[in-house]
């Protein structure tokens, strides 16, 4: 008998009406449950719900696991990882959102969900919505905290660029340049400014530039363009390049009602390109300005003070007083040539007078010093006779003599003298040794 593969649909019906025979058609719950999901994937693939997000779940696997609800239902929902990292925004709790994908049946649970491919704010672009939370978040970290920002030089000899070779931005920045400052000098790091990796490479270059000693400022940035042109300057990676950065960082992306979370966290915002070369070429325009001005104030004040000075002179000369003054000074270099004229005169003959004094005065401290040597000399042989006198040598010559005994001490007393002990005697012409024979008395 020929068999014919059945629907689910047909396979229930076909259960009905057999159920008033004796015969039966048992399904097993896989079957049931994969009838259901082929069903379900037939005739709801590739559209478009939307419902609000909620108990959101990111396990490590990197796939997105939520549920989608609206006032009465709910649906279980998986966006798998390969999906989710092209996500333009961050899926939170609480957004609505509209989602493409198929509804399927998790067959492990027998459970409805939704596989969903793609996903967007509801209202908003996900962009928008992604550029409004890295902003929230960066904001909570400090990343735009003022006291953060750093000044810009007064005059950069040297300036990084960061943008792509071949756009309008750097022949804007290079025309200003030259037109404001040709003395700046500039090093193009050549970057791609939109599409896929072109956040890596704007990161890379400004990391690169603020690491040269010779750089002294970075202008990041591009011309106008859609949000999605100018996405890389909204990407996280860029923000920290910049927020990092050694030296001072302009952004100067798309038109002036443009904003970038570049601009946020660059240390000054320039509505275009074309701005922030000026702004890096303008301080040495107003210095030059400033400097020809405070010149031209200059001479016009010594102007003023030398012909106020010039008109005071004119009065005073005319007065009186100055008169009498110039007659009194005049008076007094006379009276100065007279005396140097007198002193001139007297001067040798006071010197005649203290040459011969200082003779005189010569003459007596050369006698008085030898009638003082002479005197001294006098006493001193004085006493050289009186020395001389007492000398021992004068009384041995007198016919006295010393006794010593063995040790060398002087005999005063016989006593100190043993009998047969030796003796040494010192006389006038010399010394000799001798024994006592006899003791005192003997």
């Amino acid at each position: 008998m020929e068999q014919k593969e059945l629907s689910f649909t047909e396979s229930v019906s076909l259960s009905a009406k057999q159920s008033f025979t004796d015969e039966r058609i048992v399904l097993s719950i896989s079957e049931i449950v994969n009838s259901v999901k082929d069903e379900l994937q037939a005739k709801f693939r590739d559209i478009w719900i939307k419902g609000e997000i909620s108990n959101l779940r990111r396990p490590s696997s990197g796939h997105l696991y939520f549920t989608l609800k609206d006032g009465t239902s709910q649906l279980s929902a998986v966006c798998f990882r390969l999906r989710a990292r092209y996500l333009k925004f961050q899926p939170e709790d609480g957004i609505d959102v509209v989602v493409r994908g198929s509804a399927s049946v998790y067959a492990p649970r027998g459970q409805l969900q939704f596989m969903v491919e793609q996903m967007e704010p509801l209202g908003r672009g996900a962009l928008q919505v992604a550029f409004e939370q890295l902003k929230a978040r960066l904001e909570r970290e400090g990343l735009f905290d003022p006291a953060h920002k750093k000044e810009l030089p007064l005059l950069p000899s040297k300036v990084g660029v960061v943008t792509s070779s071949s756009g309008a931005a750097i022949q804007d920045i290079l025309r200003v340049l030259r037109r404001r400052n040709d003395r700046v000098n500039i090093l193009l790091y050549p970057t791609r400014v939109q599409g896929e990796g072109a956040a890596a490479e704007i990161a890379e270059g400004i990391e690169y530039l603020s690491k040269r000693s010779d750089v002294d400022v970075i202008i990041a940035g591009r011309g106008g363009g859609s949000l999605e042109d100018l996405w890389p300057f909204n990407e996280e990676v860029v923000a920290r390049a910049i927020y990092g950065a050694a030296v001072p960082v302009i952004s100067a992306v798309g038109h002036e009602i443009d904003f970038t979370i570049s601009d946020f966290v660059a240390d000054l915002r320039a509505p275009t390109p074309s701005a922030a070369a000026e702004i890096v070429s303008g301080k040495r325009e107003e210095l030059l300005s400033r400097v020809t001005a405070l010149s031209r104030e200059c001479r016009q004040l010594i102007s003023l003070q030398l012909a106020s000075r010039k008109a005071r002179y004119q009065a005073l000369i005319g007065r009186r007083g100055f008169i009498d003054a110039e007659s009194r000074v005049r008076m007094l270099i006379q009276r100065l040539d007279e005396l140097r004229f007198r002193l001139t005169g007297v001067l040798p003959s006071v010197l005649e007078r203290w040459r011969v004094s200082l003779e005189q005065h010569e003459k007596d401290l050369r006698q008085l010093t030898l009638f003082l040597l002479k005197n001294r000399r006098q006493g001193i042989e004085n006493w050289t006779e009186r020395l001389r006198a007492y000398s021992p040598q004068q009384v041995l010559d007198r016919g006295y003599a010393i006794v010593m005994s063995a040790s060398g001490a002087i005999v005063r007393d016989p006593e100190e003298v043993s009998k047969g002990e030796r003796i040494h005697v010192k006389v006038a012409k010399g010394e000799f040794s001798a024994r006592k024979e006899e003791d005192n008395g003997a």
